[in-house]
Parts: structure tokens; sequence; C-alpha cells
């Protein structure tokens, strides 16, 4: 390695292309002859290309690999550092799984489409709902109340968004789930103060008319703020609703 990494720095155009982009930010291993550049014009010309000459012919094809993966190797060292001073603690429970579903979120292919909608109605049909739970019932509807009824209702209309991605036999495979189970992400202040994102389903949505979506909504959320979730209120997710939809007013 360090004999062709001299002919590069001597002359490139004696080493193969291939080798060109691995020199351009390579760092000798210590111990190594080559140290820096500026050591290769201590070299007279001649005996710098003498070496060089049988270097691209006896050279493997694949030799850049394993040099390619000597070179992560000190990294460990630096990241010992770190941990002498910094507290580390390994992630379990649903902080652990959501990092595993992230992971296995990368391999899932995706398409984002986006639909500017006027939001007027929408404002004006909260305020009238408010209106009249205040001067009976109580409670409030809040706009992600609305839109994730309204995403039920189009994933009842539209079955196909409802369907997820998944692999049958080792082949890419559409799954199409019978009932729409809504996730809701819940913001949850943990007794240390810390914060965590849960995010559990209210199941068979497709069923309810907007009262019962309402109710099991606050129930899931109630049960999120009180650290009463089971693990079932996890399970089956088919699509989520926005914990943040983007409303935007136009005049």
């Amino acid at each position: 390695m360090d004999e062709l990494y001299q002919a590069y720095l001597a002359d490139r155009s004696s080493v193969d292309e291939a080798w060109w982009e691995f020199f351009a930010d390579y760092t000798p291993a210590e111990g190594s002859a080559i140290r820096t550049p500026a050591a290769v014009p201590a070299t007279p010309p001649a005996s710098a290309a003498a070496p060089a000459a049988p270097t691209p012919a006896t050279a493997p094809a694949s030799a850049p690999v394993p040099a390619a993966k000597a070179a992560p190797k000190p990294a460990p060292a630096p990241a010992a550092a770190p941990a002498a001073d910094t507290h580390v603690e390994r992630l379990r429970g649903p902080a652990a799984r959501v990092v595993d579903n992230m992971e296995a979120s990368l391999t899932v292919p995706t398409a984002t489409s986006v639909r500017d909608v006027p939001a007027k109605l929408l404002i004006d049909n909260r305020t009238v709902i408010n209106n009249h739970l205040a001067r009976g019932r109580g409670g409030k509807v809040s706009f992600t109340h609305m839109i994730g009824f309204a995403i039920v209702l189009a994933a009842k209309q539209v079955p196909a968004m409802n369907f997820s991605f998944t692999e049958l036999d080792g082949k890419p495979a559409v799954a199409q789930e019978a009932d729409v189970n809504l996730g809701l992400a819940i913001d949850v202040t943990k007794p240390d103060g810390s914060r965590t994102l849960l995010v559990p389903n209210i199941k068979g949505a497709q069923d309810m008319d907007f009262a019962a979506f309402w109710g099991a909504y606050e129930d899931v959320v109630r049960r999120a703020r009180n650290g009463s979730l089971e693990v079932a209120d996890f399970a089956g997710t088919t699509i989520r609703a926005p914990s943040a939809p983007h409303i935007r007013c136009r005049a």
C-alpha cells in the first residue's frame, strides 16, 4: 500500500485510476514508511519511477476494498474517551423499539405527495362544535381530531391509502389491511422530566362516527398521559394521523 501511495504522490498517472479517489484522502497507517507528501520530493524521480512500474499490473482490482475497511479500525479509540465523562444510557423498551422501526423504515420505498386545501370551513366548523360543547357536555375539538377523522374517512373511500409494504417469500408485496388503526403521535413527559413520543392507535376507526372517534381519541391520549397504555395499544397501526397539522389561512 505504501509503495502504491508513494507512486501516486510522485506521479498519479503511474497508478491505476481506480486508486486515485481512494488516495485523495488516504492517511498512511502509523509506522508506515510514508508519512506525508513532503517526503516524496526527496526521492529522485528516477528511483520513484522504478518501483511504480510493476504496481498497476500486479495490484488486484479488489485491493482498495480491504484498504478502505482497514482505515476505520482506530475509530473505537476516540469513542471511549467521551464515555469517561459522559453519561451513556442504553435505550430500552419503547425507545429502543422506535430505533428499530426507524432503521427498518429506511428499506421501505417511499413516495411523498403534498396537497394544499382551503381551511376556512374547517376553522368555522371547529368553532361551531366547540361552542356547542361549551353549552353542554364540555370538552374541546382540536384540528387534529378533525383531520384524523378525515383521514379515516379518506381511507374508507380509497382503501389503497391503508395498504402497507411488506415482503412475501423474500419478494416485495402489499398488505391489504381490513381495519383502519389510526396511530396518534403523543408527546409525553416522564416522571424525571424527560420527554418521549408514544404512538398508540385507535383500532377499527373505520366503523366509528365522529363522536365515537373523538371519545376513543381522548381515551388513548388520557391513558398515554397517565402511563396506563398496554402493548396491544401499539400493535397493528396501519396509518398515522399528523401530530402537528400545518394549516395556513389565506385571505
